[in-house]
C-alpha cells in the first residue's frame, strides 16, 4: 500500500485526526487584531501600540549583571532551584505580601503563563471537573481548563458556582484586564467558600506591586488566609515589576503539599528555570529601588493617557491597579478599536477577556514616553 493511501489514519495533529488539541481551544485572540494593527501602522506618525502589556524599559543593571554572572553554568539546574533562590522568594513574600512562608513552599516557574495553562492538568483535573475564573479574565484560565478536558466556568460571585464540580478557583487581583482590586474581605470570603467545599484556590497576583488607587492584598496574607496556606496558591511574576518578560521569571507559592506535588510532576517534565535566570531572580527580588523607579514611569504614563482618554470622551472604570486602563465609549469594543486604529493607536478589545467586556477596550500604558506623548497629542486634536 502506498504511504499516501488516503485510507490510512492521519498523523496525530494533522487535519482529520480523531482528536487535535487545538480543536479544544478558542481562536487565538490576538490574530483577530492584525487588520487593525495594519491600519494603525499606516498612520503618518507611526503606531502607538497599547494593545499588549509588554515592558519596553531597560532591564535594571543589577539584574543584567546577575544574569551575566550566572552564565558559566554547564550543568543542569534543578526544577526546585537552589535554597538561595527559594529563600529570596520566601523573603520577598514576607516583606511585600505579609506572608509567613518558608522556602519549602515555593517553586520557580518558567513564566506565569505556562503555569496558568498547565496547572489544572498537572494537578490531575480532567473531564467532569470544573475550573472557575472571573467573568472578565485573562484568556489562559479558560485555556488551562480546556487543555486537560475540564470544563471552564466564568463566575461573577463564588456563590453562583456548583461546589460539587468546581475543583480549582482562580482569583485575579489586581485584575487583568480591568485593574480592579479585590478587598481583603472579598478574598477572605472566597477562601472560606473554597475551604468549605475543598476547592483549591489559585490567586494570580502578578500585578500586586502596581497599585495606584488601591492597595492590592495577597491571598497568602495572614489576615486573609487565617494564618494557614492550606488549599491556597499564589502566582507571581517578575515580568511587570522588573521588566523581565524576556527572562520568563516567575514562581508559585502556598500550600506546601500542593507545591511538593507540582515539584514532583515538573521534575518528570524537566520544567526548569535556566540557572542564569534563577540568579537574576534572586537579584531582582532583593532590590526594591528599581521597582519604585519603574512605578514612577508607569504612574506618569498612566496619568497622561487617562487624562487624554477622558478628555476625548472615554469613561474609565476600575483601573485602580495593574498596567491597564479599562476604557469605554459605550459602543462595541471593535468599533472603538477601529476608531483608535484610525488615529494610529492600537488597543485590545474587551471581549478578548470575556463577553462582559464587549463595550470596553484595554489600554496598556507600557509604551515608551515618546509613544505615549504621541498618542496624547492625537487624542487632544
Amino acid at each position: 500500500m502506498s504511504t499516501t493511501d488516503e485510507s490510512r489514519a492521519p498523523f496525530p495533529g494533522h487535519p482529520g485526526a480523531a482528536r487535535r488539541v487545538s480543536d479544544l481551544l478558542p481562536v487565538f485572540p490576538w490574530d483577530k487584531l492584525e487588520p487593525y494593527k495594519a491600519t494603525a501602522l499606516a498612520h503618518p506618525g507611526g503606531l502607538c501600540d497599547f494593545s499588549v502589556g509588554t515592558p519596553v524599559d531597560p532591564v535594571p543593571e543589577l539584574i543584567q549583571k546577575a544574569l551575566a554572572a550566572g552564565t558559566d553554568t554547564p550543568g543542569y539546574p534543578t526544577v526546585w532551584g537552589p535554597l538561595e533562590l527559594r529563600a529570596a522568594i520566601a523573603d520577598w513574600l514576607h516583606r511585600r505580601c505579609g506572608a509567613e512562608i518558608g522556602p519549602q513552599a515555593v517553586l520557580p516557574t518558567i513564566g506565569s503563563k505556562e503555569l496558568v495553562a498547565l496547572l489544572p492538568g498537572q494537578l490531575g483535573l480532567g473531564p467532569g471537573d470544573q475550573v472557575a475564573y472571573p467573568v472578565l479574565a485573562y484568556p489562559t484560565y479558560e485555556v488551562g481548563a480546556r487543555l486537560c478536558g475540564a470544563e471552564p466556568v466564568a463566575y461573577q460571585d463564588v456563590d453562583e458556582l456548583d461546589p460539587s464540580r468546581v475543583r480549582l478557583l482562580w482569583l485575579n487581583s489586581p485584575s487583568n484586564p480591568t485593574g480592579r482590586v479585590l478587598p481583603a474581605e472579598e478574598l477572605r470570603r472566597a477562601v472560606a467558600w473554597a475551604r468549605e467545599h475543598r476547592v483549591l484556590v489559585v490567586s494570580d497576583e502578578c500585578y500586586l506591586e502596581l497599585g495606584w488607587e488601591a492597595e492590592p492584598v495577597s491571598v497568602l496574607r495572614a489576615d486573609v488566609c487565617g494564618g494557614s496556606h492550606e488549599g491556597l496558591l499564589a502566582v507571581h511574576s517578575l515580568s511587570k515589576r522588573s521588566n523581565l518578560a524576556g527572562y520568563r521569571a516567575s514562581f508559585v507559592a502556598g500550600d506546601p503539599v500542593v507545591v511538593r506535588e507540582l515539584l514532583e510532576i515538573r521534575k518528570h517534565s524537566g520544567m526548569i528555570v535556566p540557572a542564569p535566570v534563577q540568579a537574576a531572580t534572586v537579584a531582582a527580588l532583593g532590590d526594591d529601588a528599581h521597582v519604585a523607579e519603574q512605578r514612577e514611569r508607569y504612574a506618569r504614563r498612566r496619568a497622561e493617557l487617562r487624562a487624554a482618554l477622558e478628555g476625548h470622551g472615554f469613561r474609565i472604570e476600575h483601573s485602580q491597579a495593574s498596567l491597564y486602563l479599562w476604557a469605554t465609549r459605550d459602543e462595541s469594543c471593535w468599533d472603538t478599536v477601529g476608531y483608535l486604529a484610525g488615529l494610529g493607536i492600537l488597543v485590545a478589545p474587551g471581549d478578548f477577556y470575556g463577553p462582559a467586556g464587549d463595550r470596553f477596550v484595554r489600554v496598556a500604558f507600557t509604551a515608551t514616553d515618546e509613544r505615549v506623548a504621541a498618542a496624547v497629542e492625537r487624542l487632544a486634536r
